[in-house]
């Protein structure tokens, strides 16, 4: 009997791994998957635990992208790579003859990609060669950071409303941004004191400002300074919580982010 095909889909975010598995699951019936990774790093660990047939791979995730694994695997599984990129991407993506999937997946295009990786499994046929394309996206990608930050000045003061009075907040005085739905609640300090503003702005617009070597999203909803972490406590279930100097209150770390404190 020949051995069902088997899969890895790794992409940080759990409804987008469930999604993606729900539609292999319809348009592949035959294929398992038989790994899940939420980063990078387990996405290594993972595929030589499991050696499956192919990976599905988020282009950007925690810890290491999605070209990082794929340096790692090589050729000893076809690549299917998942990608929120503009047209840059696709085109190179189309031009190295690898497959790709734009977010948000669509079930045709799915069942397209699962028709080709079937016909490879099922002759035989050894998995592209991906390293010029993936060392030409790897540079594409830290120019397209270089040029985001040279044009994005780091957010130095967050202006704070409360009534008629407005606060002026030093982003040295930040402990940490918690997303409260449209708000943001900034937690700072006044000398000693801890306080709390809430301010308009989105905490994904708020957090794109910050400077990334001194400030970490550490939760879906939450970005600390790093500054003010006096330590970090991790959990059997590979989520973690910050306790912060001066404050009472911890912070959670999901499981998405808990690799940033691996080695406190």
């Amino acid at each position: 009997m020949t051995p069902r095909p088997t899969a890895l889909i790794a992409d940080d975010e759990p409804l987008l791994r469930e999604s993606l598995r729900r539609m292999l699951g319809s348009v592949w019936p035959e294929l398992e998957v038989v790994a899940e990774a939420r980063n990078g790093r387990e996405a290594i660990d993972l595929f030589d635990a499991k050696r499956p047939n192919v990976c599905f791979l988020d282009v950007q995730m925690p810890s290491r992208s999605g070209i990082d694994v794929a340096h790692h695997i090589g050729r000893r599984a076809h690549l299917v790579f998942v990608t929120a990129f503009d047209d840059y991407a696709v085109e190179a993506f189309a031009r190295g003859a690898l497959d790709y999937l734009v977010k948000p997946v669509e079930r045709e295009r799915l069942a397209e990609t699962a028709t080709r990786l079937k016909e490879r499994l099922e002759s035989a046929r050894p998995a592209v060669n991906s390293e010029p394309l993936l060392r030409e996206l790897a540079a594409q990608i830290e120019n397209l950071r270089a040029s985001a930050t040279k044009a994005q000045p780091l957010l130095q003061w967050i202006r704070a409303q409360s009534g008629h009075t407005l606060r002026m907040i030093h982003v040295d005085d930040i402990d940490y941004l918690r997303s409260d739905s449209k708000y943001t609640i900034v937690a700072w300090r006044d000398g000693a004191e801890p306080r709390e503003a809430v301010v308009r702005t989105p905490l994904k617009e708020l957090a794109a400002q910050l400077d990334p070597e001194r400030f970490a999203q550490v939760h879906r909803s939450i970005v600390v300074n790093l500054r003010s972490i006096r330590h970090v406590i991790r959990h059997d279930n590979e989520t973690a919580e910050i306790r912060l100097k001066g404050r009472s209150e911890t912070l959670p770390v999901s499981r998405s982010y808990v690799h940033l404190f691996r080695q406190m």
